[in-house]
Order: structure tokens, then sequence, then C-alpha cells
């Protein structure tokens, strides 16, 4: 349902520019090629891995050189460059002094009015939930395909995620009847 407003959003529109924060697949580009938009990638996920490594997310990332590393290699666009944004499910990865300065970031990056399509896992206290890779299949489906069983550095209640994009001007929460709640917001 959040996809299809997510895409309603711009039926009129051409020449958008959208973010892709999960892994780079050609079926999202052509999709959002198709439209007549342009799409770029970064993979906050596999850069969380990169930087970070394994271990306990929360405290792993509360390193301030390695946040430091993470912030100066992330997300490094204009002020402004998009319309919209996919985050998918990247956003519950991240401990919340990370995630605060991400969240910022990706203010700063949507133009006004901006969309953002976010995904979390609707399961209280797991330890452990599955990650995806998120491909566009139509305007009002997406394909979820396993990436990786991984820790979440924080599960997040509806308040949660409320808190975490108080600085935008809505938030409109979708229910699905997999385990994940689809979350649209404007800037």
């Amino acid at each position: 349902m959040a996809l299809r407003h997510f895409f309603d959003s711009m039926r009129d529109c051409q020449g958008l520019e959208i973010l892709d924060l999960g892994e780079f697949n050609q079926a999202n580009r052509d999709f959002v090629h198709s439209m007549g938009h342009r799409l770029l990638n970064d993979d906050i996920v596999s850069r969380v891995d990169e930087v970070f490594g394994p271990g306990d997310p929360g405290a792993v990332q509360r390193q301030p050189d390695l946040a430091h590393q993470f912030l100066s290699q992330a997300l490094q666009w204009d002020p402004g460059q998009f319309d919209a944004v996919f985050v998918w499910d990247s956003l519950q990865y991240l401990s919340r002094p990370l995630l605060d300065a991400v969240v910022a970031r990706l203010h700063s990056l949507l133009r006004s009015r901006g969309l953002l399509l976010a995904y979390f896992h609707s399961a209280p206290n797991s330890p452990k939930v599955q990650s995806y890779s998120f491909r566009v299949a139509n305007e009002a489906a997406l394909e979820l395909y396993p990436r990786s069983i991984r820790r979440p550095a924080q599960l997040f209640s509806n308040r949660g995620v409320e808190k975490t994009f108080e600085r935008f001007s809505s938030i409109k929460f979708y229910l699905t009847r997999d385990s994940l709640r689809e979350v649209l917001v404007r800037r």
C-alpha cells in the first residue's frame, strides 16, 4: 500500500531523482527509469558491515572513529538533491546516535515535500531478524529476497518511528501481511 502511494505521488512528474539505500539491483533501476526518473544507490547495510564489522551494533557503532568514518563515506550527496528515498529496512541496523545522524542527513538530502519509504520489523524483542533485498515488481508490489539474518541495533515501536522522523512534516503507517511495517514519510 505504501509503495502505491509512493509511486502515485510521482505519477505526473518526470526527471525525479530517487536514492535507493538497498543493495543495487537492476529491477529497481529499470522500473524507476521506465517512469522517467533517475535512481542512485548507496547500500547503507553493506557500508555498515564494511566499516563496523561484526559484533553488537549497539557497541561497535558507538566507536567515535568508526562512526566518523561511516558518516564521511555514507550519503555523500548534495543537499536537496533527491525527490524520494527508498530506505527499505536499513535504519533498524543503526544504533541511536548513528541513526540520528543518518536521518538528519536524509532530511537534508530530500527536497521540500520529498518522500521517504521505509520498512521496520514488527516482531518485538527479536534478537535477530531477516534482512531483505527489496525489488520493485510494479507500482503496487515488491519482491522481497532474503539477504541475511542480522541483529538489529534496535526494534522500533510506532512511537519510536515517529520520534525518529520528528523533523519531517508527516508520517503514515501501513499494515502488511508480513512481519514488516511500511512507513511513508514526507519532508
